[in-house]
């Protein structure tokens, strides 16, 4: 058991077979562990075979509670378990320290994140506020954007809401101040909060108006498999001034997308310009 447990890929793995081995040698109906989540609350991780019969617990400090069922614990499996305590509990530690590991790179990766979203983004209205007779409208452009990129950089998968693409569309279109002719075939929702999807769209039309294009049409489209949006100009293609305008911003939105389980790729058009595509995959 010792073994088990010290080798197994995690912790909860590792008492199943802890588990599963005590309620076989007992001749129990079934087994349980219960370990001690981050709250203090007891929460089941294993169990093997069923609940039925009288019961015998046996309280393993700060390592949780182990409970058999219809049978009795041997004096020498009981002195194994509590000999077992000490490596669950850093079992446990270690395995918490490794998801707040992984929260911070995260949390890290979403600061890095909104740091360049708010250089690339504020440009082009900051440069209006320092030129303009009347800096306020351009000002209330910039914190508008920042209001957004922030909502785009806070949010998480978990969090994840379906975003109207439509008012999201409308949003973006009002932060270029761009002439440029959009239309829209929309039938569905996406599956991502409103702010990161407005800072998607953005920098799509950014880049097609960067490309030269005139005209952009939009298309939301949901499938047994997925929900898409397409983005079609009649810009020049994914030439040098197309690509110019996409790499910073082309490579966070990959980012953003990819934070929602999605992805976003270019491709020229056959009839002329470029086609992006967003795509994200019917969770099974």
């Amino acid at each position: 058991m010792v073994l088990a447990l010290a080798t197994a890929d995690d912790l909860a793995s590792g008492m199943d077979a802890v588990v599963g081995r005590i309620r076989r040698d007992s001749g129990a109906a079934g087994a349980e562990w219960w370990a001690n989540a981050e709250d203090g609350a007891l929460e089941l991780v294993a169990l093997d075979g069923v609940v039925r019969g009288g019961c015998h617990s046996l309280p393993l400090g700060p390592a949780g509670l182990f409970v058999l069922h219809g049978g009795r614990l041997d004096p020498e499996v009981e002195s194994t378990l509590m000999s077992l305590a000490p490596i669950i509990r850093r079992r446990a530690a270690e395995e918490r320290l490794a998801r707040t590991t992984i929260h911070l790179a995260q949390r890290n990766e979403a600061l890095e994140d909104f740091a360049a979203l708010v250089a690339h983004e504020l440009k082009t209205p900051l440069h209006a506020a320092l030129v303009a007779e009347d800096p306020s409208r351009p000002v209330e452009e910039a914190i508008s954007l920042v209001d957004a990129l922030l909502e785009a950089s806070r949010s998480q998968a978990s969090e994840a809401r379906f975003a109207s693409v439509a008012e999201c569309l409308e949003q973006a279109i009002g932060d270029l101040r761009a002439e440029i002719e959009a239309t829209a075939d929309l039938s569905t929702t996406l599956p991502l909060p409103p702010g990161p999807l407005r800072v998607i769209l953005r920098n799509l039309l950014s880049n097609a108006v960067a490309a030269g294009a005139r005209h952009v049409h939009v298309t939301a489209v949901r499938s047994s498999r997925s929900w898409r949006l397409f983005v079609d100009d009649d810009g020049f293609g994914l030439g040098d001034s197309y690509a110019a305008g996409s790499g910073l911003g082309l490579r966070l939105c990959r980012r953003i997308a990819a934070r929602f389980g999605g992805g976003l790729e270019l491709a020229a058009r056959p009839s002329g310009g470029t086609r992006a595509t967003l795509e994200f995959a019917e969770a099974s």
